[in-house]
């Protein structure tokens, strides 16, 4: 899985981009995506086991990312996340 840390700069500067980078080349590398040829938002969907547990888990963190952008309580501490 590819982290974007320290010196690298992503196109999206927005609150959650580094989780939504990180699950995009998690689904991209899955045998979901590589070997049967389907889109990421169908492997997502599917529990079969051609998507690991860790895009999963991503799901999961860019969710709570997503959702602490508008819970007033969790504003003054920041988007969950890395």
């Amino acid at each position: 899985m590819m982290r974007y840390e320290g010196t690298q700069k992503l196109a999206d500067e927005s609150a959650c981009a580094r989780v939504r980078a990180d699950l995009k080349m998690c689904l991209l590398q899955s045998d979901c995506c590589k070997k049967e040829r389907k889109l990421p938002r169908e492997c997502l969907s599917r529990q079969d086991g051609s998507v690991p547990d860790e895009c999963f888990a991503l799901r999961n963190t860019f969710f709570e990312c997503k959702r602490s952008l508008l819970d007033n309580r969790q504003r003054f501490r920041g988007p969950k996340g890395y």
